[in-house]
């Protein structure tokens, strides 16, 4: 697991969250710092490459402060690796060979009133490995997992995680299926009958929650599933849903109406809105190949 470190306090917290789900999965943490050297400004606006020096000193001292850092977890199996170069590339490189990718949902960068940093919208959207984003720690009460669901090839592969983490923590997994009436064009009939009978799009949306869900109960029998099927924003529904969870568990982009965005809008939006961990899983290529 790879967890990406600047010395914030969001970062501080996904440490800390990081290295007791590296102790749950049997796996050890890297703490990762990426040093982006100054670039001088030369004649013309022409700008400078850093100096051999400045670089080496740069990482020296971030290798020193991080290795101090790490000193303080307990457990094993914690190292350190300093990189040169921008956080989210370096991060993104790691995600192709982690089983996890943790950050803090803001850095020491960019602007502070931001719910979400650059670095965790990049990472989020582009990283080959699920990838956890933390704001607050959960309550020590707190627990149970929550998954969004929609029966696209990102959201099946969340659910193959939420399942796997709820079997392996012992919690109960509450499976979201958020669905609203089918836009229809209020302009052009403004008094007309809803085309398709609500009824009939609930019943619909049942057999989808069931059919999406009916392969995982069967591998994964020890896990206690709840069902909530809710007519609301997907947003919202899933914001309410994990008030007082562990975790929520999202893919990067769904059935929604921008179907190639990297990172949909729901996915995005929890990870602005929700106060507990998100984990934004990508669809493997075999998940893609099969939609």
């Amino acid at each position: 697991m790879v967890v990406g470190f600047d010395g914030s306090d969001t970062a501080q917290r996904a440490v800390r969250w990081a290295a007791a789900e590296a102790a749950a999965r049997g796996r050890g943490l890297v703490l990762v710092h990426a040093v982006l050297p100054p670039v001088a400004t030369g004649g013309l606006g022409v700008g400078l490459p850093p100096s051999l020096d400045l670089v080496e000193q740069l990482e020296e001292q971030a290798r020193s402060q991080l290795d101090e850092y790490a000193a303080g977890i307990t457990g094993a199996g914690v190292t350190t690796h300093v990189a040169i170069g921008a956080p989210s590339a370096v991060l993104l490189e790691a995600s192709e060979t982690a089983d996890l990718v943790v950050i803090g949902s803001r850095g020491r960068g960019g602007f502070s009133g931001l719910l979400l940093g650059s670095v965790g919208g990049q990472v989020s959207a582009h990283a080959e490995c699920p990838v956890a984003v933390i704001r607050d720690l959960p309550g020590e009460d707190a627990g149970g997992i929550v998954v969004g669901i929609d029966g696209s090839p990102a959201a099946t592969a969340a659910l193959a995680f939420a399942f796997d983490e709820a079997s392996r923590r012992g919690w109960t997994l509450t499976a979201v299926h958020a669905w609203d009436v089918p836009a229809y064009d209020l302009l052009i009939v403004p008094n007309g009958p809803v085309p398709v009978p609500l009824a009939d799009v609930a019943d619909d949306e049942v057999r989808l929650t069931a059919e999406i869900l009916a392969g995982f109960r069967d591998d994964y029998p020890d896990v206690e599933v709840e069902e909530r099927l809710v007519r609301a924003p997907a947003v919202q529904a899933l914001v309410d849903a994990s008030a007082g969870a562990a975790m929520a568990v999202v893919g990067t982009h769904g059935h929604g109406p921008a179907m190639g965005a990297l990172l949909g809008s729901v996915s995005n939006g929890l990870l602005h809105k929700s106060k507990v961990p998100v984990v934004v899983v990508p669809p493997t290529p075999e998940e893609v190949s099969a939609a």
